[in-house]
């Protein structure tokens, strides 16, 4: 059960698990977008490989007229429909709220919570039109579970966790789906900011003994957004059993 044939936007997807996502969703047989504030040459290297299947432009995912700009393009491009969305884009957090300045309080706020809703909103007008489609968020254990020096992050990860739920029952007539999936720390640049002895806490405090990965996490979003499920307005965990 995977995606196959889909249009598909990913945020944030030059690079991490943005980059996982979209490379794999391309290898399923789909025509994916994505869109980030620089080009990375990996952007290139699927240009080159996917040719007319892949779309990349450079969008700041807060600015709602450039997104309405990108998904418009997209439909354009792609044959005017669009399927999926995964709402990928995001940045991390480690610091102390007290320590926190508030200019960092704010590009969270706006990447992590303004940037998503600007897409979806985006979206959503297209998939009513078209009868249907599917949105997956991506979220975190953080949304749900306390982690010292992460409190702005958790608080927009649980905006993502809450809003889903709502928005199921604004758009679930319309055949939209909804559904956030929620990884545990994983191998990434934002588990990179945590010390040795953190991550080696986290490891010891999961079941599996392990840190999931990118593709692990690949494969619940593939499958949140295949359209086959009948899932609505969940938050789906993919974190070696922590929050069991």
């Amino acid at each position: 059960m995977h995606t196959n044939g889909q249009n598909i936007i990913v945020s944030g997807g030059s690079r991490g698990l943005g980059l996982h996502l979209v490379s794999q969703l391309l290898k399923n047989g789909n025509k994916v977008a994505t869109f980030a504030r620089t080009r990375t040459p990996e952007m290139d290297a699927l240009d080159k490989e996917y040719g007319d299947s892949f779309h990349f432009a450079s969008v700041d995912a807060v600015d709602a007229d450039k997104v309405n700009g990108f998904v418009a393009e997209v439909c354009d491009r792609f044959g005017g429909r669009l399927d999926s969305i995964v709402n990928n884009a995001a940045i991390g957090q480690d610091q102390l709220l007290m320590h926190t300045d508030l200019d960092t309080i704010q590009q969270i706020v706006n990447i992590n919570i303004v940037g998503p809703t600007i897409l979806i909103r985006a979206a959503i007008k297209r998939m009513m039109l078209q009868g249907g489609g599917n949105i997956c968020n991506i979220s975190s254990i953080c949304g749900s579970r306390g982690y010292a020096g992460l409190s702005v992050y958790a608080g927009s990860k649980g905006y993502l966790d809450a809003m889903t739920r709502a928005l199921a029952r604004e758009v679930g007539e319309a055949g939209i789906f909804i559904n956030c999936v929620a990884p545990g720390f994983f191998e990434s640049e934002m588990s990179s900011v945590l010390r040795p002895e953190q991550l080696n806490t986290i490891k010891r405090r999961t079941p599996s003994g392990s840190l999931s990965n990118d593709e692990n996490i690949f494969k619940v979003v593939d499958m949140v957004i295949s359209g086959t499920t009948n899932m609505q307005g969940q938050v789906v965990f993919v974190d070696g059993g922590i929050t069991s």
